[in-house]
């Protein structure tokens, strides 16, 4: 018997679930919502926010998450005052998750070429970082724990594909996962000599959670429709398939009202429905 065909998700704004409701909810496909991210949303905005996403969402039985803060900081802030609006953003990011029926949450990595040369001349440092994160992180992985929703770190300047891994696992809780935006990977492979996307697929392993779909040049990033960059699609979906659990796969472009363009392309490639 031929196997099912992973169903493919999306990363929408609230006005962009509004307009592909119907092809979200007629298959119950997974859902990332990123209208909450943002530091510029009052408390009131959000409350009105959250009070359209749960009409939006009447009838949705699909798992959903939401893309938490990540403008102008960093997890492995060394800075006291600052670490605090870091934790008060992404507790806020939180509670709305869990307020909406949500069980994941997207935050950034926090490696980039800089600091992973600074590692290999100073590998002390690793474990400084590691302990940054840590005290970062640690209320939001206690709250996290509590409502039932899990952490996943997405890649963006990462170079070593297992280094946020081994971050996640250092974190030593069931709600610290990983994240992998193909295109960031893509990215980093042209620009700066990473390995191929296939390889940070590899490198997750069982860790790996959830996917941000989204093709690029090897220029910038890019956030195109899948077909229409240089990733090897069926070499990232390959990959996929060895894992023992498919994570959830996240449309995430920058065309949000033809995002199904990109699931047509992977459909069309016998990869994804």
């Amino acid at each position: 018997m031929a196997k099912e065909l992973p169903l493919l998700g999306a990363a929408l704004s609230l006005d962009m679930l509004a307009h592909h409701r119907d092809w979200i909810l007629n298959d119950q496909r997974d859902l990332e919502l990123q209208s909450f991210c943002w530091p510029n949303a009052t408390d009131a905005d959000l409350r009105k926010m959250v009070a359209r996403t749960k009409e939006l969402l009447d009838g949705y039985t699909g798992r959903l998450g939401l893309h938490g803060p990540f403008t102008s900081f960093n997890i492995d802030c060394a800075d006291s005052e600052i670490i605090e609006v870091i934790r008060a953003r992404m507790l806020r990011v939180l509670e709305i998750t869990a307020e909406l029926g949500g069980d994941q949450m997207v935050i950034h990595s926090p490696y980039t070429l800089w600091k992973e040369a600074d590692l290999e001349q100073n590998p002390a440092n690793a474990f400084i970082q590691v302990e940054r994160v840590r005290y970062v992180l640690t209320p939001v992985i206690e709250r996290a724990e509590e409502l039932g929703v899990t952490l996943v770190i997405e890649n963006c300047e990462d170079i070593t594909p297992n280094l946020r891994v081994e971050l996640a696992a250092k974190m030593k809780s069931k709600a610290v996962k990983v994240s992998l935006d193909t295109g960031h990977a893509q990215f980093m492979h042209r620009r700066c000599g990473a390995p191929p996307v296939d390889v940070f697929v590899h490198a997750a392993g069982a860790a790996l959670e959830h996917v941000h779909l989204q093709d690029i040049d090897g220029y910038g990033d890019r956030h195109w429709h899948p077909g229409e960059g240089t990733i090897a699609w069926h070499s990232v979906f390959k990959a996929l398939g060895k894992l023992p659990k498919m994570p959830r796969l996240i449309l995430e472009v920058n065309d949000e009202i033809g995002v199904r363009k990109g699931a047509e392309y992977l459909e069309s490639q016998g990869l994804a429905r």
